[in-house]
């Protein structure tokens, strides 16, 4: 394709994607409000985690398909990748970002550009982005059922990426487009298959937003199973991992192994979306109580502990990112444990995390190294199974306090 396309945010999703589109010759645009950020990748370096990340921005920034700008310029295209927090105190979706966005590139858009949000969103987000568009330019028409031939076209296509292997699957996943008209579609998809080996499956846009949010409330119910799961084998005083090994023998039985919650942008929070639309959705709403609830009972688990063995006077944690071998604390319920203990445990509390010790949080936590952490601490609490962590374990002294919620004994 010989457009520019324009990504609006360049975090977790917007830089990779940014720099995947780039990879195929095509010129990006990366528009950040962070001016920190927008002149680091225009170094060719990076501001985040993902492997094989860094490389490539170096490559494209360095042959002049990668620019960040920190002001909005023409493109055809505007790729919209920005967070969709909770706002303050609740779970209710807050979509300022999205609409901050909308307001920035409002001024610079044109008659046959395509607009796709990607941030993963409510039911109805799209429509409101259009609406937002709409107030800010009345000189133009958009998108929608009744009119296929507008200026403005406007589409939905969620991320479908795993952290750690982003790159990968930019490319190589099938997509859901959804357009607030069958020419957005078209366009969207002709945008998206420029760049990815994946299918692209295409729909109307609130379809293409409630597909996101079921596929990782589907994965939330699941967790949530296994995660009660491991409270009834506490409290009937039975080994959880056994149990679900010996479950998961039966041919039609697949249990996830429980944990310390569920953490990150996705899982965490995409069924709340659900729930905040729909009162309906009881069941997924007990999932998410349970999952927000684990990190909650393993704290109180832990001051019990601590309080029958009164010896303990340090306690390490192992693992503070929200999934192994990332440096993403998003919603992470083992950053959410650490805060908790050193908050009001009365002991002293370390952690251990070889992918946040160098960090903007070394002012906020007292990081150790695995070896004084084994040496000098009384309680070790494993919540994260980084990949460094499982042979450090293997051979633990039998002597040693260890509670481990994330299996890396079993």
């Amino acid at each position: 394709m010989n457009t520019k396309t324009c990504i609006v945010g360049l975090g977790y999703i917007g830089l990779p994607t940014a720099a995947v589109i780039a990879q195929s010759k095509q010129s990006v645009l990366g528009l950040d409000v962070d001016n920190k950020v927008v002149e680091i990748i225009n170094n060719g370096e990076i501001h985040i985690v993902e492997p094989g990340l860094e490389k490539l921005v170096k490559k494209v920034v360095d042959s002049g398909y990668l620019r960040a700008i920190n002001s909005p310029e023409e493109s055809e295209i505007f790729v919209i990748a920005v967070p969709t927090p909770f706002k303050d105190g609740n779970n209710e979706p807050d979509l300022s970002y999205i609409k901050s966005a909308v307001k920035n590139i409002a001024s610079v858009i044109k008659s046959g550009d395509l607009v796709i949000l990607e941030s993963t969103s409510p039911v109805g987000t799209t429509e409101l982005l259009r609406d937002w568009l709409r107030s800010e330019r009345s000189d133009l028409t958009f998108s929608d059922k009744s009119l296929n031939k507008p200026d403005i076209f406007i589409a939905y296509c969620p991320e479908r990426v795993l952290p750690g292997n982003t790159l990968n699957e930019l490319v190589n996943n099938d997509r859901v487009i959804g357009g607030l008209c069958s020419k957005s579609s078209d366009l969207a998809e002709k945008f998206y298959k420029s760049f990815i080996k994946g299918k692209c499956f295409k729909t109307d846009a609130r379809t293409a937003e409630l597909t996101k949010l079921t596929e990782n409330s589907f994965r939330d119910l699941n967790i949530a199973f296994a995660n009660e799961l491991s409270l009834v084998a506490k409290n009937l005083e039975i080994d959880v991992w056994e149990l679900i090994d010996l479950a998961n023998m039966h041919p039609r039985v697949d249990i996830l192994k429980p944990g310390a919650g569920v953490g990150g942008h996705c899982i965490a929070v995409d069924p709340w979306f659900i729930i905040s639309k729909s009162p309906e959705a009881k069941l997924i709403k007990q999932a998410r109580l349970i999952n927000d609830y684990k990190p909650k009972h393993i704290v109180e688990e832990i001051k019990d502990f601590c309080s029958t063995n009164p010896n303990v006077k340090s306690i390490s944690v192992f693992g503070l990112t929200y999934k192994p071998n990332i440096d993403d604390i998003r919603e992470s319920p083992a950053f959410e444990i650490y805060s908790s203990l050193n908050r009001d445990s009365g002991c002293k509390i370390s952690a251990v995390d070889p992918y946040l010790e160098n960090g903007e949080l070394q002012n906020q936590v007292d990081f150790i190294s695995s070896k004084e952490a084994i040496e000098k601490t009384d309680l070790l609490i494993l919540l994260v199974p980084h990949s460094e962590f499982k042979n450090l374990f293997k051979n633990i002294d039998s002597d040693q306090l260890v509670l481990d919620y994330c299996g890396l004994l079993h």
